[in-house]
């Protein structure tokens, strides 16, 4: 059974169009009781530039598999990774290895650096004596909740 998560690519950053600001609500939606809401919008809020700090070295792709659930990665999931920000320990990253992709978490384990899912199903990847480029830091994740539309 392969337990790794292939990654697809979701499109090049400068294919995907962007309709513009959409507003962005003056308040907070509270995730516990209930409390009447503002009727008004405050200022305009472009997603694209929420998410994309450094257009020229960000890019998206898509999650398979389920490693990472732990840290609200799931299957299918657009994962918007920088590749100007540096692989530093538990952060998460884009990574080949051995010539596949994968999305793991960078961990050091005494003088040994591992690749860490967030998944107990899956074993932590020393890196020792291993063909390892990193493609990227992933700096978002977008995901469509049960019932709601795809990206």
């Amino acid at each position: 059974m392969n337990h790794r998560p292939a990654l697809r690519p979701a499109g090049r950053l400068a294919s995907i169009s962007r309709p513009g600001p959409l507003p962005l609500m003056g308040s907070r939606v509270r995730a516990g009781f209930p409390s009447p809401a503002d009727d008004h919008l405050d200022t305009p809020l472009d997603l694209h530039a929420h998410v994309v700090k450094r257009p020229a070295s960000t890019y998206f792709v898509r999650a398979e598999g389920d490693s990472m659930r732990g840290d609200g990665i799931h299957d299918g999931d657009l994962l918007v990774v920088d590749r100007s920000l540096e692989a530093l320990p538990e952060r998460i990253l884009i990574v080949a290895l051995d010539g596949e992709l994968t999305v793991k978490r960078l961990r050091w384990i005494g003088q040994i650096a591992y690749l860490v899912a967030s998944n107990p199903r899956f074993p932590a990847i020393a890196l020792n004596g291993r063909d390892c480029q990193v493609w990227g830091v992933v700096a978002h994740v977008i995901h469509s909740l049960p019932g709601g539309a795809r990206l």
